[in-house]
């Protein structure tokens, strides 16, 4: 097993009570800035960024090999947002982890700025530019391929939407990983039941979602995407898996942490009044769970 003690927790089957709680005011943190950036930009995904908040704190503050200082650090862990639209947690999560100056933040979406509306590389952190749903977990596919051919030995981790399964590139790419055996490859799936428009499953039926990947040669986990520990022991199953790429399906909320928008289709995309603004930074300025 690796060791990522660097980056926060050691693998291990037990997490502390303080880390627990450590990475939960982590993600509440991360919340208000999210909240603050979209209503600076007045323009933003607000819901799928927010239900993803948990998934990232851990990667970058409990499993990934990462180096904020050398970025382009070639042993390091890659991750693929493959659900660009959730660009605002991503930075909020690089800004917390010392990849650039926090006060950056409130330039999401204007022009110059390092943080557009979805990820590039101009951005400290980014390992590659994502937006175009479906395309995300064919590059990180590829990334696995070089770490192959180049002896090293970091993962690969790809967060996709779960409206983004409607998407036929993801299935032929999923059938890729499994053909190549692929094991380095970790894809969690942010699965909140809506997207932009609907439930999901009104829009396109997804369920059975385990037994497709199952069929497609995956090793499936089925988690609480809020859940710290949760997230934490899949991770561990995924990298002492060997034979086999591994899926976290990640069951979320949408709108997680502010109790008036959580899995509300409208919170997709949206502003703030200055009330509701108020009432949602009052929300998130109580403690969170300590999951």
């Amino acid at each position: 097993m690796r060791d990522t003690k660097q980056n926060g927790l050691s693998a291990s089957l037990e997490v502390s009570r303080d880390e627990l709680q450590s990475l939960a005011e982590i993600a509440q943190q991360i919340r208000r800035d999210v909240v603050a950036m979209i209503q600076s930009a007045r323009t933003g995904h607000l819901g799928p960024s927010l239900s993803c908040v948990e998934i990232l704190v851990s990667l970058y503050f409990d499993r990934m090999n990462h180096r904020a200082e050398d970025p382009n650090w070639s042993d390091r862990d890659r991750l693929v947002l493959c659900k660009g639209h959730a660009a605002p947690t991503l930075y909020a999560t690089l800004a917390h982890a010392k990849y650039f100056d926090q006060g950056t933040l409130l330039s999401l979406r204007k022009t110059g700025s390092i943080l557009q509306g979805h990820p590039t590389r101009v951005t400290p952190g980014v390992d590659t530019s994502t937006g175009s749903l479906g395309q995300g977990l064919s590059v990180a596919n590829g990334m696995a391929l070089a770490a192959r051919l180049d002896g090293k030995n970091y993962r690969v981790f790809a967060l996709i939407g779960d409206g983004e399964c409607d998407e036929g590139q993801i299935w032929e790419a999923a059938m890729t990983a499994s053909h190549l055996g692929l094991s380095n490859v970790t894809v969690i799936i942010d699965r909140n039941g809506v997207q932009s428009d609907d439930a999901t499953e009104r829009i396109k039926k997804k369920e059975p979602l385990d037994r497709k990947w199952r069929s497609f040669g995956w090793q499936v986990l089925e988690i609480d995407g809020h859940n710290f520990m949760q997230i934490h022991h899949s991770f561990d199953v995924a990298e002492w898996t060997t034979d086999r790429p591994t899926v976290i399906i990640a069951r979320t909320v949408k709108g997680k942490g502010l109790s008036f928008l959580e899995g509300d289709a409208n919170s997709h995309n949206i502003s703030f009044t200055e009330e509701d603004l108020d009432w949602a930074m009052d929300e998130l300025r109580q403690p969170g769970p300590d999951t």
